[in-house]
């Protein structure tokens, strides 16, 4: 018979602490597995897509618009890596970041610069996949190290001045960027000959270069999804959550709030300078320094929001939504509306992307009102009022206290138990 206090062994501690009560929600390895299981269904799919487009193949079935989709798919990963970076400053470190398209954009340049035949250097996608992100997040770090001080609407007003700087800045260096035209053509990825050769028809269509920058973006994509599922588990990313919650007190705890805030501003602005790159070179183009405007910024933070703040997952699944709607579903909506308004195709109320932002404005305020923390949020540590029952695990005030590890202590082991006790008063006192 065990002492009072004392925590249950064996069978008896199993009962106690490793079974759930009937009619609970599945939690532990059963829940972990099918979010694996998931993830590489989805993950197996979007690998074989592109040889394999049955989405495509069902549109023309049915006799409805093509979709392309492994082609938008692209833009999809490009925006997926920009939710993640944006998701590292405003979802774990609580940085209230507006200028996302900044570091985008510098991301673009770095890699057109390096790669057009109007400059020397010509280095391919391979050389600015790895330049561009040194580039953005050197730009982070002159920004980050003397702004980061300012805390809520000053540093947001701080980096949304930024975007603007730079946009102007690269539209009226025409020695530099070409102004408004922007640096074209943007080369596609160098291969080696033989590689070229067996393929054949798909490397002189272009279809070959396509196929690499698709599964160069999933690559990319998924090595930061790894990167940032470990940041989350270390040390660092517990530092960037207490950082979230409450500064003063993760600066009580030995923190230091100002080279963490630096480590995510200039850790999310390389991530954008490596989308940039990826971006640059599916367009074949940078696009005019207006494309990167406020608009851009606002787009990626919805993509956060919608998806859910602090959430890996809500970010890709923000990104997909997001911007599958506007590329894919969009697209194929006009199409349609003016099919079936042949005759009055010029109105622009047929034109279903002039109606986006409404949808977007429409959909964050639904969002705020109906799941303040997205589609997909972030796991909790506790349970609180806004969770169902029988998920998380319970706030250790509602533990029985024969559970708690304490209980399972000899009292001669606690701290307490080493302490002379004396009966006198101490002299100072007498």
């Amino acid at each position: 018979m065990s002492a009072i206090g004392t925590a249950p062994t064996g069978t008896a501690a199993k009962d106690a602490v490793g079974t759930a009560p009937i009619g609970t929600a599945p939690t532990g390895t059963a829940q972990v597995d099918r979010r694996k299981l998931f993830a590489l269904v989805v993950l197996a799919l979007v690998i074989v897509y592109p040889l394999a487009p049955f989405i495509d193949w069902t549109l023309a079935a049915v006799g409805a618009p093509s979709a392309n989709l492994d082609r938008h798919l692209v833009s999809v990963f490009v925006f997926a890596m920009l939710a993640l970076a944006l998701n590292l400053q405003v979802g774990y470190a609580g940085i209230l970041q507006l200028g996302i398209s900044a570091f985008f954009a510098i991301g673009v340049y770095t890699a057109a610069i390096f790669t057009v035949a109007k400059y020397p250097f010509q280095l391919e996608l391979w050389g600015a996949i790895v330049l561009a992100p040194l580039a953005a997040g050197a730009a982070g770090l002159v920004l980050g190290a003397p702004t980061l001080r300012l805390k809520g609407d000053y540093l947001a007003l701080v980096t949304l001045g930024f975007a603007e700087v730079t946009r102007v800045v690269l539209l009226n260096l025409e020695s530099v960027t070409d102004g408004p035209r922007g640096l074209n053509p943007v080369p596609a990825p160098w291969l080696p000959a033989a590689l070229e050769s067996l393929a054949g028809k798909a490397a002189t269509s272009g279809r070959l270069h396509q196929l690499v920058i698709y599964y160069t973006a999933l690559a990319c994509l998924v090595a930061l999804v790894i990167v940032f599922r470990n940041v989350e588990k270390s040390r660092l990313g517990r530092s960037f959550v207490a950082l979230r919650e409450d500064e003063l007190a993760s600066a009580c705890v030995g923190e230091n709030p100002s080279r963490i805030k630096l480590i995510a501003f200039a850790g999310g602005a390389a991530v954008a300078g490596l989308a940039g790159a990826l971006y640059a070179t599916n367009l074949t183009t940078t696009a005019e320094p207006n494309t990167y405007d406020f608009n851009y910024s606002v787009m990626v933070l919805c993509c956060v929001i919608i998806g859910g703040l602090g959430s890996i997952r809500g970010a890709l699944l923000g990104a997909a939504v997001l911007v599958g709607f506007d590329n894919v579903v969009s697209p194929m909506l006009t199409r349609l509306m003016q099919k079936s308004a042949a005759s009055d195709a010029g109105n622009v109320f047929l034109t279903f992307s002039n109606w986006r932002w409404i949808i977007f404005g429409t959909a964050l305020v639904l969002m705020m009102r109906y799941r303040p923390r997205g589609i997909w949020p972030a796991e909790r540590a506790h349970v609180t009022e806004d969770d169902p029952p029988g998920t998380g695990t319970p706030p250790i005030g509602t533990l029985p206290i024969s559970t708690l590890p304490i209980a399972t202590l000899p009292i001669s082991t606690l701290p307490i138990a080493t302490l002379p006790i004396s009966n006198s008063l101490p002299e100072e006192a007498t």
